[in-house]
C-alpha cells in the first residue's frame, strides 16, 4: 500500500505572472533554468507525482509582482476549485510595510491561505542573495508586521542563510505565538566543514524555540542533483535537533525538476528515512504538515 503524503512545499505558475521568468536570463542559486522558462500548470504536477501517494499538497508563492500578492492567491484559489490541489497557500506579503495587516484583511479572504512567506535569505555570495541585507529578518518593522500574522492565524515560512540563524532564532523567539517553518531545511550551500558547523549551530538556536518547523525541501538547490547521501544526512541531521515531529517533506517542484524526476527525488527520502518508526516517517510524510498548515 503506498503511504499517503502531504508535500509541504511546491509551486505552478503562468509564464506570464512571473517577472523573474520573463525577464533576461540571471544567475539564479539553482542553476540554470532554461526548461522551467514556461507553463507549470497543476495537471503537469499531478503527472510528476503520479503514484506517489501524494494526497494533500501546499502551494507556496513564486514572486509575481509585490503589488499583485491578491492575484497570485486568486489564480490559485481558482486551480484549486478546478482541480483539487492544492489544499493550502502560502502566499506572499510585503512586510516592510507600515502595517501589513491591510494586505492580510484582502488575503483573509481566501479560505486556503494558512501562511506567508517573504523571502528574507542574504548570503555574502551575490548570486545566492535575495533580501536587501543580511540583517532585514531583524528589522523592526518586519518583526511587528510578523508578530500580527497570528492575529490571521498565519504561519510564517522562514528562508534563511544559517549565517542568519541566530537572528531566527531571535525572531521565532519574539512571537511565540506564530509558526515558523524553517525553508529548504536552512539552505546548506556545501559540505566545508565550517558551512556544516554554522548550520549545525544555527539549526540548534532555532530548535530551541518550539514554535519553529522545518521543511526538508529544496535540498538539491546548490548541489543540483538529487544526491540520496546528502539527503540522508540533513534529513539525519535535522531528526537529531528537532525530532520527526517537528519536520515536513517538501518536493520544491518544479524547481528540483531541473535535475531529477518526483518518483527519484521521493525515493531518496524514503530511503533516508527507511530505518525510522512508522511513526517517524508518518510525521514526515503526514502529520506534521497536516496539523501546522490547519489542512481539513
Amino acid at each position: 500500500m503506498t503511504q499517503k503524503l502531504v508535500d509541504a512545499h511546491f509551486h505552478i505558475w503562468r509564464r506570464q505572472d512571473l517577472p523573474w521568468l520573463n525577464g533576461p536570463m540571471v544567475p539564479r542559486i539553482f542553476g540554470p533554468y532554461e526548461p522551467i522558462r514556461r507553463d507549470y500548470p497543476i495537471e503537469e504536477l499531478r503527472a510528476d507525482q503520479g503514484g506517489s501517494g501524494v494526497e494533500k499538497a501546499i502551494y507556496v508563492q513564486t514572486n509575481w509582482a509585490a503589488e499583485r500578492y491578491e492575484d497570485e492567491v486568486a489564480w490559485v484559489e481558482s486551480v484549486a476549485r478546478e482541480s483539487g490541489f492544492p489544499q493550502a497557500i502560502v502566499a506572499f506579503a510585503d512586510l516592510t510595510v507600515d502595517d501589513v495587516r491591510r494586505q492580510l484583511d484582502r488575503l483573509a479572504a481566501y479560505k486556503r491561505v494558512r501562511g506567508v512567506r517573504m523571502q528574507l535569505h542574504w548570503h555574502a555570495n551575490p548570486r545566492y542573495r535575495f533580501a536587501p541585507s543580511a540583517t532585514q529578518v531583524v528589522d523592526a518593522q518586519v518583526s511587528a508586521n510578523i508578530g500580527r500574522l497570528a492575529e490571521y492565524g498565519l504561519s510564517f515560512d522562514l528562508q534563511l542563510f544559517p549565517g542568519q540563524m541566530q537572528d531566527g532564532a531571535r525572531l521565532a523567539e519574539a512571537h511565540p505565538e506564530t509558526r515558523f517553518i524553517l525553508v529548504h531545511a536552512g539552505m546548506l550551500t556545501d559540505a566545508a566543514p565550517e558551512t556544516i558547523a554554522a548550520w549545525h549551530a544555527g539549526l540548534g538556536a532555532l530548535a530551541a524555540q518550539p514554535n519553529v518547523y522545518v521543511k526538508l525541501s529544496g535540498l538539491g538547490t546548490f548541489s543540483h542533483r538529487n544526491d540520496p547521501g546528502q539527503i540522508a544526512r540533513i534529513v539525519g541531521d535535522t531528526i537529531g535537533l528537532f525530532g520527526a515531529e517537528r519536520l515536513m517533506f517538501g518536493s520544491n517542484f518544479p524547481i528540483e525538476k531541473l535535475w531529477t524526476s518526483y518518483s527519484d527525488l521521493l525515493g531518496a527520502y524514503r530511503e533516508a528515512l527507511a530505518a525510522r518508526t512508522e511513526q517517524e516517517q508518518a510525521d514526515i510524510f503526514w502529520n506534521v504538515a497536516h496539523r501546522v498548515y490547519r489542512l481539513e
